[in-house]
């Protein structure tokens, strides 16, 4: 899995993923630890770009939760960017809409 921030000012970021999301990409190198440290260092709201995110699973929706209530405990937000195919449908099916916002193209 690939990941890249861009800052947008008044310390928000957005977060872009490409790849799988899933327990393989979140044991496999750094993306635990660099999601961890993202969640204690932000200052400002996260927008967390999945569109170029092929696959989801219960892992990466837990890592998800994970920064989302991190961020919230900090008086900060999260929000679901661009989520397309089987990533969308997941977030739909479980209604992760109902807890983080979530962003979708027409």
């Amino acid at each position: 899995m690939n990941y890249q921030q861009i800052e947008l000012g008044n310390g928000k970021r957005r977060v872009i993923l490409e790849g799988d999301f899933d327990a393989v990409a979140l044991s496999d190198g750094e993306l635990r630890p660099w999601l961890e440290s993202l969640a204690e260092e932000a200052s400002g709201d996260i927008y967390l770009d999945l569109s170029g995110v092929s696959f989801l699973d219960s892992s990466g929706i837990g890592a998800m939760v994970f920064l989302f209530k991190r961020l919230k405990a900090r008086n900060l937000a999260l929000e679901i960017v661009q989520p397309l195919g089987q990533p969308r449908q997941l977030l739909e099916m479980l209604r992760i809409h109902e807890a983080i916002p979530v962003q979708l193209v027409a």
